[in-house]
């Protein structure tokens, strides 16, 4: 495998060949090793946010199912101040600070989605609360903080882990989507979305330098979906089963 970062200026835009197994860039950098390390930054992302967002928002979720009253409505205003705020600006604003561009990247992503992640654990553990096993375990005198992790954060495993991996395809588009816009990890360092912006005015010449990120980007989304869309039959078929 070629550094993705290794240029050669005497075989820019060269096409696919024995060399360059997918051609190279405007710069002369080979496509398949920026393709491969592009897919690491965006898988990366991906599955970095969605776990931010379910870290962050599966918490606030669940005490707001539990404790209700005030608590509840102290973390839905909240919520709905998250939801109305533009992601956009939530990007550049985090973008803004000094640091390693990945990190802040997945922090503003994983923001952007605890908001949907707080509401889906916070509907299911009302219905979580009210059960018997719960009520059992309240009457016998078990604390709050054990009642949640013994009984209400295991049932929650299974209707939030689906949500998250509908959401990873979600958040690799969107990283995508800021790598395009030049709001994600800043060049030379390869990402999909980034390697599609930067040779978009080579797309005549060399169409090779935008087509296999392209097809590589939507191949990726369409698995992740796939993947999501299985799991979530599979589990649906085992609850009607039981």
């Amino acid at each position: 495998m070629r550094d993705p970062l290794e240029q050669d200026l005497l075989l820019m835009l060269a096409p696919p060949g024995e060399g360059h197994w997918l051609g190279s860039d405007g710069l002369g950098r080979d496509v398949l090793s920026r393709i491969v390390f592009g897919l690491r930054i965006t898988l990366t992302v991906a599955l970095g946010s969605v776990t931010v967002g379910v870290l962050i928002g599966g918490l606030f979720g669940l005490l707001a199912g539990y404790y209700r009253g005030n608590v509840e409505r102290w973390i839905l205003a909240a919520n709905n101040i998250l939801m109305a705020f533009p992601p956009l600006v939530l990007v550049l604003a985090l973008m803004s600070y000094p640091g390693a561009a990945l990190p802040k990247v997945i922090l503003a992503l994983g923001l952007v989605f605890a908001s949907s992640f707080t509401r889906i654990t916070r509907v299911n553990t009302l219905m979580f609360a009210q059960q018997s096993f719960v009520m059992a375990a309240r009457a016998t005198g078990m604390r709050d903080l054990r009642i949640m992790m013994r009984e209400i954060v295991p049932n929650l495993v299974t209707p939030v882990m689906v949500y998250a991996l509908l959401m990873v395809a979600l958040a690799a588009v969107a990283e995508g989507t800021l790598s395009f816009l030049g709001l994600s990890v800043p060049p030379p360092m390869p990402t999909l979305g980034g390697m599609i912006a930067a040779e978009v005015s080579n797309m005549h010449e060399a169409p090779h330098a935008v087509f296999f990120p392209a097809l590589v980007f939507f191949v990726t989304i369409f698995a992740l979906n796939r993947v999501g869309e299985y799991v979530q039959r599979s589990l649906d078929v085992r609850e009607s089963a039981a």
